[in-house]
């Protein structure tokens, strides 16, 4: 805490006040969004979690699938059985405003080719890879999510941290450096106040011992 350097004058004991107040109800602004972007933060936080744990587990059902897959048909027949997609996928992302912070808003859109969902034929390949296959598809879309939630994650906690920062810097230094300010004009515009008094009554005083 400590007082600025301004001229201890009533016009800047009245911009100083006027900031104060400015000051204040920022404080305030900044401290309502902060714990509300906490709140946010923290249901975000535990709906990341389960998500991930949800994902990590339906992609390990999915990879136990493909390599029970792979160790049936041979590396090189599985690539040549996956090498040719049968849908092209599109990736849209637009922005939404969550508090002033700016998430991304991510959704696939897929353009099928084929009837068949498929790239490969039945004869010479096993039910292992169309159930990874087809477990990978459905994982896909929540996998996508997971990336959206995980970085309006870490741009909501980006966030926090810089409101934190301007919070703590109005509490411990902005609004204690102005009241001690505004105190000691107060009391250098008392003390040049009862200066002049003083001086007032010693003129007086001259005055009166002359006409007596």
């Amino acid at each position: 805490m400590g007082k600025l350097n301004v001229n201890p004058t009533r016009m800047e004991l009245s911009k100083l006040k006027k900031r104060l107040v400015v000051a204040t109800r920022g404080h305030k602004l900044l401290k309502d969004k902060q714990d509300e972007l906490m709140r946010q933060f923290i249901t975000l936080v535990k709906y990341n979690n389960e998500l991930r744990k949800k994902v990590e587990e339906k992609l390990s059902k999915s990879f136990k699938d493909f390599v029970m897959a792979k160790a049936v048909l041979g590396s090189e027949f599985l690539e040549e059985a996956i090498f040719y997609p049968t849908n092209k996928i599109a990736l849209d992302v637009s922005i939404k405003n969550v508090m002033s912070v700016k998430v991304p808003v991510f959704k696939f859109s897929g353009i099928s080719e084929e009837n068949d969902k498929f790239s490969y034929g039945f004869f010479n390949t096993n039910s292992e890879l169309d159930l990874a296959i087809t477990n990978f598809r459905m994982v896909f879309s929540e996998l996508l999510e997971l990336a959206e939630v995980e970085k309006s994650t870490q741009l909501m906690a980006d966030e926090i941290e810089k409101t934190r920062r301007r919070v703590n810097a109005l509490e411990y230094r902005t609004i204690p450096d102005l009241k001690e300010t505004i105190k000691y004009i107060r009391m250098k515009l008392d003390e040049n106040e009862r200066g002049a008094l003083t001086r007032l009554m010693k003129v007086k005083n001259m005055i009166a011992e002359r006409n007596s």
